[in-house]
This record gives structure tokens, C-alpha cells and sequence, in this order.
């Protein structure tokens, strides 16, 4: 799952994120991302010049911007919690994922401003009225591209008081974590296999298209096949193929096409293993031709599932339905 932190200057994101550190949580900060374009121009570090290329990031390249950046580094099988959100286009690019939560911390302006004085971040106020000056400058602004911490916080699903002591804090994410901690994402059956699919596409020698079929009975993968030249054959990118590698144009020169579609190798694999596939249900990230339309009936698989429509399959899929095959397109 992902918890993301926001709240106001010295309010606790700090501390938190630690303890989630130490409970196996990855740690990302967007401020990170910032630091790192500090980095690039070989600007000296402090709180202005990160509001500035902050914001001047987000003006750019769109408000979720930092946010959208760090996306891809988080996987789905770890959990993370993510510090220095501060607009809510970053929560809505973060909400892209179902197991995030937006955790909001508060905690007094007194309290605040003595653990930022003794903390001595960089650039960090060491009058009330600067500190008082500095933050109001984030709390709220007509520029999308801006931070804004309280239409962020508005966002929050958990909000966190930190006015107390670091024991009390720890109480607290004690009671919520339990909670919080059942709010991953887990694909569902379809999701899931057809993801598996497509990880075997990437084996695919096809130059065309790579294409793949996974069969599946009790929730158990039986067989696999992608789409490529048969067994023995030089492979489709080796030159095996006439078709694919003189990039004929789709539904001409099929004639001379020598790759098996990826339904195709799974029904035969299965069948060189001596495994029985009736009762069972093929996924497979493209509908079938006519062609492995009639394997896949006279095979005995119940149900077809698939991710992409494959040209000109109109009478495949009407076929697969006359002779009772259940068939269902998922998209992921």
C-alpha cells in the first residue's frame, strides 16, 4: 500500500514516515524530486528555492507533476509511504493507484514553530513572525501550480493530531496502522491472469505482434503459449518467418505466415503434455482468430476471456458463443 504525508511545516510528516521506515516501508519524499532539479542546476538548497523549482516544475509540466514522476518506482510488492505532498493534483495522481491514503498531520503553530527552530533545517525561520510569513505563502493560491496545503488537506482520508510527545504519536499510529494496513491492492482473478499473459508475451520471437494465451482451470495456469515460429523452427526475429519479416501489410501474405498464435501453442503445449483442458478457461491478451477459434471449442475450454480486439474476429467471436463458449472481454 502507499500512506502519503501532508500537513504544515514541522507538524510530524518526519516522524511518521520514520516509523513506518522501520515497520519495512520504502521511503520517497516529492520534495526529493525537487532536490534533485537543485541538484541539476547547481542552485544552494533552502526552503525558497524549493518552493521556487517546485513550483516552477509544476507550471511546466502540470500540477501532479512530482507526483507522477515517482509513480512508476512504486511497485506492488512493497509498501511505501510517500512525504511532501502538497498540491492535490499530486493526490489525484497518487489516487491512480486503489491502496494509496492521504494521511493529513496537525499540530499547533507554537509547536510547530519550536520543533523547527530546534530541527535547523535549512533556510528554517528562527523568528515566529517569519515562520508565520513562510507558511501562509503555502497554504493557499489561485495558481494551480502553487502549493496548497489546505485544499490538500481537504483531501485527506486520515488525519493525524501531533501536538502531544513522540511516545503519543507512536500510540496513535499504533491504533491506525492495523487498519490502514488492509487497504491493498490485489488484482482480481481476471487481472491477474491476464496480467501473467501478457508477462508471457514479452517471450514472444513474433516481428509482428507479440501475443500470448494463458489456460487456466481451478484458478491454476496449465498452460501457456505465445505467438512464434513452431518448435525446431528458426525464430520469427531470427528470419523464420517470411510474413513477419518482410512487415506484410495485416490480412495480406498469410499464406507464407509460419508463426502459431499464441491459443494455438497453449491448446498444443497442453496436448504434448497430456494435460486435459476440459472445463477450463483461456486468457489471452488478443480475441482469437477463427482458426484458434475452433481449437479452443473442440478442445473443451469453457470460457474465453480477452484483453484486445483482434482484426476482423466478428464471425470467431460468434462462433465461440453459438457452440457455448462463454466469452468475455476484460480490459486492464
Amino acid at each position: 500500500m502507499i500512506i502519503g504525508l501532508t500537513g504544515r511545516n514541522a507538524a510530524g510528516k518526519t516522524e511518521i514516515a520514520q516509523y513506518l521506515i522501520n515497520r519495512g516501508f520504502v521511503y520517497y519524499s516529492l520534495a526529493d524530486e525537487i532536490r534533485e532539479e537543485a541538484k541539476r542546476r547547481g542552485v544552494e538548497v533552502s526552503r525558497d528555492v524549493l518552493i521556487e523549482l517546485g513550483n516552477g516544475l509544476r507550471a511546466k509540466f502540470g500540477p501532479g507533476v512530482l507526483a507522477e514522476r515517482m509513480l512508476p518506482r512504486l511497485g506492488h510488492d512493497r509498501n511505501y509511504v510517500v512525504d511532501s505532498i502538497r498540491n492535490p493534483y499530486e493526490v489525484e495522481a497518487l489516487r491512480r493507484r486503489r491502496d494509496f491514503v492521504l494521511m493529513a498531520v496537525e499540530a499547533g503553530q507554537a509547536v510547530r514553530f519550536d520543533r523547527s527552530r530546534l530541527r535547523a533545517r535549512e533556510g528554517a525561520a528562527f523568528r515566529l513572525d517569519q515562520f508565520v510569513l513562510e507558511e501562509q505563502r503555502e497554504l493557499s493560491s489561485d495558481d494551480p501550480a502553487a502549493q496548497q496545503l489546505l485544499a490538500t488537506h481537504e483531501m485527506a482520508g486520515i488525519v493525524v493530531n501531533n501536538d502531544g510527545s513522540l511516545e503519543e504519536l507512536h500510540k496513535t499510529l499504533d491504533d491506525l496502522l492495523p487498519a490502514l494496513m488492509s487497504n491493498f491492492d490485489r488484482p482480481d482473478w481476471d487481472e491477474y491472469f491476464l496480467s501473467i499473459a501478457r508477462v508471457v508475451a514479452s517471450r514472444s520471437n513474433c516481428m509482428k505482434r507479440k501475443v500470448a494465451a494463458i489456460i487456466v482451470r481451478d484458478r491454476r495456469v496449465i498452460s501457456t503459449g505465445y505467438n512464434g515460429t513452431p518448435r525446431g523452427a528458426r525464430n520469427c526475429n531470427e528470419g523464420g518467418c517470411p510474413r513477419c519479416n518482410s512487415m506484410a501489410e495485416s490480412g495480406t501474405s498469410l499464406e507464407d505466415c509460419l508463426c502459431c498464435h499464441g491459443e494455438e501453442n497453449a491448446i498444443t503445449q497442453a496436448a504434448y503434455h497430456g494435460i486435459s483442458l476440459k472445463g477450463s478457461t483461456l486468457y489471452t491478451t488478443f480475441a482469437p482468430c477463427l482458426l484458434c477459434t475452433k481449437m479452443i471449442i473442440n478442445s473443451g475450454v469453457a470460457e474465453v476471456v480477452y484483453n484486445q480486439d483482434y482484426p476482423l474476429n466478428e464471425r470467431a467471436l460468434a462462433l465461440l458463443q453459438e457452440c457455448g463458449v462463454t466469452l468475455r472481454k476484460h480490459s486492464v
